[in-house]
């Protein structure tokens, strides 16, 4: 079967979407898949108003085949289908896998040219169905826990980290608690390494090597203190695998939704904290004072992220929705995924 996959990371890497990159890489990998990128055309401010979540693309060029897979960021990225004249002419089937597909305006017009598509919550299911006329399925999102779980246990001698979105309340608060001469404890923050640019694909391996190294993860749901109009959601996002998935412990305000319960559905997966900043860098002390009676838990975070979060399960799923087959390969790595859980699950 001569499959494409189409992405944002080639062209426009960014370290907020390299998990979802990841996913991209990892379908053109099993199925063999021509890869395509396609670079964004600049745009005026007016020209952007005109087109609002609607971006232009310079020409790919692609003889087609039997399917093109578009791996999407944001329902916005459906329209990068565009970058191929005469994309649904040159393939068979055309489908999508859709992460933040919790922002509705974001759907673009093209979207009624996919045979199908996959959104990442139950409750984003009907929007784009409804509205395009097309089938539309769920999908969670993953993690690639085949390259990124811990080797060998290192000393977590980073306290606390926060990467990505952190509530400036709780980032202040914690910065004035743990950044002083007096406090033991390291609080590890973003900035990491570089938002956007060529080396975000690189610096991946560094952040795993930070969390691999860390006690406390912190992680909110965006509608803790939302900044600006970015749109908000209670979904799950990278950032709780990947923590989970490196032995963190996990804590901060769990989203509260369907998402979180059947997704982070282990006992303690998440440690809640206070809606007060303050009394909440109280709790993260006591945390750390109970550092090594956590050790179980560390390893029971890693075992559940393996059995059921990793991506490889996602594209077996994926493939079994759109009818694909399942490459030999990947049934080879899902049995590795299998003798992997069952050492952590005699570990435990």
């Amino acid at each position: 079967m001569n499959i494409s996959i189409l992405y944002a990371g080639l062209t426009t890497p960014h370290a907020g979407w390299v998990a979802i990159d990841e996913l991209a890489e990892l379908m053109a990998y099993y199925f063999k898949a021509e890869i395509l990128s396609p670079k964004p055309v600049t745009e005026t401010t007016l020209s952007r108003m005109v087109r609002l979540h609607q971006g232009r693309f310079e020409p790919l060029h692609s003889n087609g085949g039997d399917v093109l897979i578009v791996v999407a960021r944001s329902p916005s990225d459906l329209g990068m289908i565009n970058a191929i004249k005469g994309c649904r002419k040159k393939f068979d089937k055309i489908y999508g896998f859709v992460t933040d597909s919790y922002f509705q305006p974001g759907f673009v017009k093209e979207t009624a040219l996919f045979d199908a598509i996959t959104v990442t919550a139950y409750e984003d299911v009907e929007y784009p169905k409804l509205r395009f006329g097309i089938p539309v399925h769920q999908l969670y999102q993953g993690t690639d826990c085949l390259t990124w779980v811990p080797r060998e246990l290192k000393n977590r001698d980073i306290e606390i980290i926060s990467f990505g979105r952190t509530p400036p309340s709780y980032h202040t608060c914690f910065s004035q608690c743990f950044h002083t001469a007096s406090s033991p404890y390291l609080y590890l923050h973003s900035p990491l390494g570089n938002l956007s640019g060529s080396s975000v694909h690189l610096e991946r391996g560094m952040l795993f090597k930070l969390l691999h190294r860390t006690r406390i993860s912190l992680a909110f749901h965006l509608y803790v203190e939302p900044q600006g109009d970015r749109p908000r959601s209670m979904m799950v996002t990278s950032r709780w695998l990947e923590s989970l998935l490196s032995g963190c412990i996990v804590a901060g305000r769990r989203p509260i939704s369907q998402m979180a319960d059947d997704m982070l559905c282990w006992p303690n997966a998440t440690i809640e904290l206070s809606e007060d900043p303050q009394t909440a860098a109280d709790e993260l002390i006591s945390l750390l004072s109970h550092n090594n009676s956590l050790e179980q838990q560390r390893r029971t975070n890693i075992l559940q992220t393996i059995s059921h979060h990793d991506w490889r399960y996602r594209i077996e799923t994926f493939c079994r929705i759109m009818d694909l087959p399942v490459p030999e390969e990947l049934r080879d790595d899902l049995a590795r995924l299998q003798e992997l859980s069952t050492l952590f699950e005699q570990s435990v």
